[in-house]
């Protein structure tokens, strides 16, 4: 018996689906890659600037590092059924603008990255992400990041922090900067820091702020469309420590730390 073309439509249809179905339920995680690359690039100059559409991003300032040497692992996982084969590239593109790319297109495709860089101290970076969570860990210099679709973390970090994200959570935690500067569209932001600052400015459009600080005086101004407001740090409007909360919708605090 001959099959109609709408049945072969049908069957090739359930095949695509169940292998959609099966991809789906075995998501790719770049964790699951058990034999990484490395690879060691050439900076020069003061800043990197990490460029990257589509990967979780482990930045760590590090003593041990090669002074004019950046180096990183890379984590990736990848499934096309219906489409050309994923790969991933990297490459320093001018003396200073690493380049991450991953192409991971088709009917059925689950991709995942992660790189892990490792900079000399004294290196100031900037993260521009589409796509992905950012740690930073160990920098004393300026640390900008920017991701559309993905968590900021800072940690043991001391240089100014400018962390921005379009759809995800911002912490900075056991900080030392100075200069504060957090933003999201969608998520909460919580600052922990460990000095007295010159300027902290926190805004979230959806999502809770909270701001733990060392005792002092601040200069404080917040301001939420629907939830409530606490600051329970001493307050003067003369203070050159400002501090700025800010979110249209979530709950406000700012407090001293324990």
């Amino acid at each position: 018996m001959t099959r109609t073309a709408p049945v072969r439509a049908a069957a090739v249809t359930g095949v695509v689906v169940a292998l959609v179905a099966a991809t789906t339920a075995c998501g790719a995680s770049a964790g699951d890659d058990k034999d990484p690359e490395h690879r060691s690039f050439a900076l020069h100059g003061r800043t990197l600037t990490v460029d990257s559409d589509d990967s979780s991003i482990d930045l760590v300032a590090s003593d041990s590092a090669k002074a004019g040497r950046v180096e990183v692992t890379r984590w990736f996982q990848g499934h096309v059924v219906v489409g050309g084969d994923p790969r991933v590239t990297w490459g320093m593109k001018g003396d200073d603008r690493l380049v991450l790319r991953m192409k991971c297109s088709g009917v059925v495709a689950d991709c995942s990255a992660r790189h892990r860089i490792v900079v000399p101290r004294g290196v100031a970076v900037r993260v521009e992400d589409e796509d992905g969570r950012v740690t930073a860990s160990g920098f004393k210099e300026a640390v900008t990041v920017r991701t559309v679709d993905g968590s900021v973390r800072v940690t043991d970090s001391s240089g100014a922090l400018d962390l921005r994200s379009a759809d995800g959570s911002i912490s900075a935690v056991a900080v030392d900067a100075r200069r504060v500067r957090a933003r999201t569209q969608d998520g909460s932001v919580r600052l922990e820091l460990g000095v007295v600052p010159d300027l902290v400015e926190s805004r979230s459009q959806d999502g809770s702020v909270t701001i733990e600080l060392p005792h002092d005086t601040y200069k404080v101004t917040t301001g939420t469309g629907d939830g409530s407001v606490h600051v329970s740090v001493p307050r003067d409007q003369a203070s050159a420590h400002v501090v700025s909360a800010h979110t249209n919708d979530g709950k406000i605090t700012v407090r001293t730390a324990n």
